[in-house]
Parts: structure tokens; sequence; C-alpha cells
């Protein structure tokens, strides 16, 4: 019999190896589809597999407070829609690899950001941690040069992505209040609904309804296969193995697997859209990653 361990183990390399494929498959999905059409219908089908989920795991549609539904609406329009928004428009602007390293600092401002408004354990490895994984992000967004952001000499694709780390950030300090007395499952269910909803808004209001309709009709079969895969593997099943390893193994070992995601996104974006490999992304990449990882070990 397999050790059900190891199945959870797995599940959460499948988990890495989706998340870091997600940049270089939306960087090419930002270069060649209508970004807020694609995504709209992007987050349609995650949200239909998703309440599908719901309602067959749980036997009845979600049953919550009127201050449920306002909250989760909230870390929809933060964590669906004001994300999406920055990592399309930041990824038609920026290489996958470059974004990927910025982006996936996140777990270190949330560190940052529970210590203030929580209280949860800061010290000074968090710090340091801290000050690597933003000098190492600095690096990589500056090609070598993080001086340049005391100058403003930063585009507007860099600037893009850390309106990603903020909208996670927030979406992640939403949830932790949201999470008592609703499931993980049916708290993504629902915020993704309702992203998805402001998506379709803003596709509607932007590209104009002849866009949204008419092009998933003339969709080239690659590009129908990105958003597939973009809505049913890092939207959907990679949460499925995220939260059996939160609860088989707890929340400090399944987030520590979200450590290894850039590597992933870097070597796919390398191998799969020919992106280069210079220094200022191996070393900004590698203090990024040593940063995140120092934080999530000291916070734990």
């Amino acid at each position: 019999m397999v050790n059900p361990n190891l199945r959870v183990h797995l599940g959460l390399c499948g988990m890495t190896l989706l998340w870091g494929l997600s940049w270089p498959a939306g960087r090419a999905i930002a270069l060649n589809l209508p970004l807020l059409s694609s995504s709209a219908w992007r987050f349609s089908l995650a949200a239909l597999v998703l309440l599908t989920w719901v309602r067959w795991a749980r036997g009845a549609w979600p049953d919550l407070s009127w201050r449920q539904w306002v909250g989760l609406v909230g870390a929809g329009a933060v964590g669906v829609f004001g994300y999406t928004l920055f990592f399309v428009y930041g990824l038609s602007l920026v290489e996958a690899s470059r974004a990927a390293v910025v982006v996936t600092t996140n777990p270190v401002f949330v560190t940052l950001a529970a210590a203030w408004l929580f209280g949860e354990p800061f010290n000074r490895w968090v710090g340091m941690g801290l000050g690597l994984a933003v000098l190492g992000a600095a690096t990589v967004m500056t090609h070598g040069q993080p001086w340049n952001l005391l100058t403003g000499e930063v585009g507007w694709g860099e600037w893009l992505l850390l309106g990603c780390i903020a909208s996670w950030a927030a979406y992640s300090l939403m949830a932790k209040r949201l999470m008592a007395g609703i499931d993980s499952l049916t708290a993504t269910a629902v915020s993704a609904s309702a992203g998805c909803l402001l998506l379709w808004l803003a596709a509607l209001w932007v590209d104009g309804p002849g866009v949204v309709f008419n092009g998933l009709l003339h969709l080239r079969p690659e590009h129908t296969a990105l958003l597939a895969f973009m809505a049913l593997g890092p939207t959907v099943l990679s949460y499925v193995w995220f939260f059996r390893g939160i609860a088989a193994l707890g929340a400090g070992v399944a987030s520590s697997y979200i450590s290894l995601v850039p590597v992933v996104a870097v070597g796919s974006a390398v191998l799969l859209l020919g992106e280069p490999l210079g220094w200022p992304l191996v070393v900004g990449g590698a203090l990024a990653l040593t940063g995140v990882v120092i934080a999530n070990r000291a916070r734990r």
C-alpha cells in the first residue's frame, strides 16, 4: 500500500510544477490574446469547476452570513480581480522568468504585514529574509542595478508586478480573518466567482461584447489549450493539492514547496519561451529564494 503522506508530497510537487508553468503560460496568453477577455473566460471555467466541486463535496450550496458574503466578495475583488489585472498586464511587459522571481517573494511581505497587523512572530531572521528577498527582487527588476529603484528608473511592467505583491498580500491577510467558520474550498470558490464577475464587467467595458464573445469562436487550438490549462491546473487542481498538504502535513511544510515555484518558472520560461538567463536573474533569484526560505523557517 502506498504511504498516504507520499501521495500528499507528490501532489505538492505537482502543485509546484503547475504554478511554475503558469508563468510562461500566462506570458504566452498575454502576448497573443485580449487580456481581460481571456482572463474572464479562464476564471469562468475555474469558477464553474470550483462551485460544482463545492456542491458535490458539501451536498449543498454555500450557506453563509451576509458578513461572510461581503468579506468573500471583497477578497475576490482584491485577490482575484486585482491580482489578475496586475498579473496579465505585468506579463505583457515583463519576461515570465523575471516576473516569477519578483512576485514569488509574496510570503515574506505577508509575514511582515501579519507581524504588524496581527502580532505574529517577527525576529531578526525574518528581517534578514525580508531584506534578502527585497534585494533579490530589486536586482531582477532593475536588470542588476537595484539602485535605480531610488531614482525611479523602473518600467511600468515592474510596477505592475509590485501591484501583484500588494494585492496578494492583502488577499492573504483578508483570508486570515475570513477563514474563521468557512472552509477553504468554499472560500476559494466564492471569492473566485466574485472576481470572475468583476473580470466580466471589466472585459465588456474595455474590450466590448464583440471581442469578448466573437474572440472565443476564433481562438487557435493552442490558445484554447493554454486557457484551459490556466483554469484547471494552476487555479483549481493546484489548490486541491495545496489544501490537502496543509491538512496532512501542516501549513509550514506545505508552504515550503512554494519556494520552489520560481525555480520551475525560470527554467520553463528559458526552455519554452527562449528567455535569456542573465546574471541578474540568477543572482537576484538566488537571493530572493534564500530570503523566502529563511523567513519561512524563522516564522515557523
